[in-house]
C-alpha cells in the first residue's frame, strides 16, 4: 500500500527561555507576546535582560531610557541599566555565526537609537537655552 501526501500544513511553536509568568516590567505584556510598538513577537521584538536581571522588550526599555526622568536607570530597581551582552560579558566567539550576526545587528540598532536619543536631548537643551535667551533679550 502506497501513501501519497496531497497537502502538508506544518505547525510550530516557540517560546523565549523565560518563566511563564514573567512579563515586561514596562508594558506588562507577556514575553511570548510583543510590545505595544510591534505587530508580531519574535526576533523583531527581542528581549533585553540587564545586569540586574530584569527583562524588558527592546522597544520598551529604549522608550524608557529615552525619557529624561529615567536617567538611564532600570525601572524596576533603579540601578543603572546595562545590557551585559553590550559590555562583552558574553563570549560572542562561542556563539554560532547566525547568532553573532543577529547580536551584532541588535547592538548596532541599540547604539543607533541611543545616539539619536542623545541628539534629541541636545536639540531640546539648545531650544531651551535659545528660549531663555530670547526671554532675557525681550525683558
Amino acid at each position: 500500500m502506497k501513501v501519497k501526501i496531497k497537502e502538508w500544513h506544518a505547525v510550530a511553536t516557540w517560546r523565549w527561555d523565560m518563566p511563564e509568568d514573567e512579563v515586561c516590567g514596562i508594558c506588562r505584556v507577556d514575553f511570548d507576546g510583543c510590545c505595544p510598538n510591534c505587530k508580531y513577537p519574535g526576533d523583531d521584538c527581542p528581549l533585553i535582560v540587564g545586569k540586574c536581571h530584569h527583562s524588558f522588550h527592546l522597544h520598551c526599555i529604549l522608550s524608557w531610557i529615552n525619557q529624561e526622568s529615567a536617567k538611564g536607570l532600570c525601572p524596576m530597581c533603579r540601578q543603572k541599566f546595562e545590557d551585559p551582552s553590550v559590555r562583552g560579558e558574553i563570549n560572542v566567539g562561542e556563539l554560532p555565526e547566525e547568532f553573532r550576526a543577529r547580536l551584532d545587528e541588535l547592538n548596532r540598532r541599540i547604539v543607533q537609537m541611543l545616539e539619536q536619543t542623545e541628539l534629541t536631548r541636545l536639540e531640546r537643551m539648545r531650544a531651551l537655552i535659545a528660549r531663555a535667551a530670547a526671554r532675557e533679550g525681550a525683558e
